[in-house]
């Protein structure tokens, strides 16, 4: 089979390597599609250490939709030419390797493959390229739902990727009257404003000014602030924690998933004063897989709209940069 290697800063190779061969419990897969995360940006962009724990050497993908190609012996609970969702955690039977499951790979092994576990179906009304998108928007809703939002209830996303929509349009799942999303690209933006979320450019919009027109006025410690419940950061710029605390109302809170967010300084005083609330998420868990395939299914939303580019395999490296330019591109996959 051919693979895509990890060598480091700007350096992958596809590669020929021995296709994986079942054992008596194992499932083999054939990827179908795979979606470029920003972690494997992150990586290919600055080197090892930022991003997933993704080996210098290695495998690496880890969002991807597959077919089963060949079972073990003794399987019984899969047959070849399913369709399935592989959960990267799992998937491999080793926990570490959740951001090097081998998605970029044209196969990938389940050992000890289980329904529900390690592999999910995937419903006949998803396409092959939104199941590609089915771990970033996992990762969307696990933030969305860590923000405890309820019915109601205003939310500000920073980030028009794909994390940051797939958390816009669970929190709108999960019962927020109104999902305002922020980025600084006009050409991610439209995609979100097309999905039909309010937008705001903070590069040259006050967005204090905006949230406070779309969401209405509530008290915050120094005076009237935009009337929102929770701010949700999929982006990691330096400023967005400062936001928060400068204009979050009280009892509002904020969660984290940028994974480029880093190390900030936090007023711990202004936070107890104000009862706000900062969480981290990251990862997500079965009932988020749930959830993101009956979302995916329903049709509700044109999840494939977000997909603005598609390459081969062995156009890998043009996939990562193209994926790395946010004026120009959204989801970029790769189509085997």
């Amino acid at each position: 089979m051919k693979a895509a290697i990890y060598n480091g800063k700007k350096n992958v190779a596809i590669v020929e390597k021995p296709t994986p061969v079942c054992g008596p419990h194992d499932v083999l897969l054939k990827t179908i599609c795979a979606s470029i995360c920003g972690t494997d940006v992150a990586v290919y962009q600055h080197g090892p250490g930022t991003g997933h724990r993704i080996t210098v050497g290695g495998e690496f993908g880890h969002e991807a939709v597959c077919r089963v190609a060949a079972v073990g012996e003794q399987v019984t609970d899969f047959k070849a030419g399913q369709r399935v969702y592989p959960y990267p955690l799992l998937v491999t039977g080793d926990p570490k390797r959740a951001g090097t499951m081998g998605a970029f790979s044209e196969y990938i092994l389940a050992p000890d493959a289980k329904w529900n576990v390690g592999l999910y179906a995937v419903p006949d009304e998803i396409d092959d390229r939104s199941a590609a998108l089915v771990e970033p928007f996992t990762v969307g809703t696990r933030a969305a739902r860590r923000s405890q939002p309820q019915t109601g209830e205003n939310a500000i996303v920073f980030g028009a990727g794909t994390i940051g929509i797939a958390a816009a349009i669970a929190l709108k799942e999960f019962g927020c009257r109104e999902v305002l999303v922020c980025d600084l690209s006009d050409f991610r933006l439209e995609k979100v404003h097309a999905l039909g979320f309010p937008t705001c450019n903070t590069g040259r919009e006050d967005l204090k000014e905006t949230a406070s027109s779309l969401f209405g006025t509530a008290h915050g410690l120094d005076g009237a602030v935009a009337n929102a419940d929770i701010y949700l950061d999929a982006a990691g710029a330096p400023d967005i924690l400062e936001q928060f605390l400068s204009m979050g109302k009280i009892g509002s809170r904020m969660v984290v998933v940028a994974v480029l967010a880093g190390q900030r300084p936090v007023d711990i005083l202004r936070m107890t004063y104000a009862q706000q609330s900062l969480i981290g998420s990251g990862g997500y868990f079965p009932e988020d897989v749930r959830d993101v395939m009956a979302m995916m299914a329903s049709g509700k939303y044109n999840i494939s709209s977000i997909i603005t580019h598609q390459f081969s395999q062995k156009e890998l490296v043009a996939a990562i940069e193209t994926a790395s330019d946010a004026d120009h591109a959204l989801n970029v996959v790769i189509k085997y």
